[in-house]
């Protein structure tokens, strides 16, 4: 086989390494969304293999890449959620009232 050198690299433009093999390889086979979770397998020394489910904290919020390019950081997206939430303050206001209603009539039941 012949040797690549960083010359032939920068003359073909091609970053890719000779010996990567992809001849068998799927596209997106490993994909799954990441509010499902993922397992991650630790393969130790000793030959035993360490399992850890990771799910995503109780509350996170996951945004689609597309909106994710809008919001570099939870700042961001923080702020953006409070200026709506100024455009309909009245609604909250309801909510509250409404379960108050309902547990005040379920104590005098």
């Amino acid at each position: 086989m012949k040797k690549v050198t960083s010359k032939t690299i920068q003359e073909n433009g091609d970053t890719m390494r000779a010996e990567y093999d992809f001849t068998g390889a799927v596209r997106g086979r490993a994909y799954r969304p990441l509010h499902l979770g993922y397992t991650i397998k630790i393969h130790k020394a000793d030959g035993t293999t360490e399992i850890q489910e990771v799910k995503p904290r109780g509350g996170a919020i996951i945004l689609d890449p597309d909106v994710q390019a809008y919001f570099p950081n939870s700042e961001s997206v923080n702020a953006a959620l409070r200026s709506l939430i100024k455009l309909i303050p009245n609604k909250r206001a309801q909510n509250i009232r409404a379960a108050r209603q309902v547990s005040k009539k379920r104590a005098l039941a």
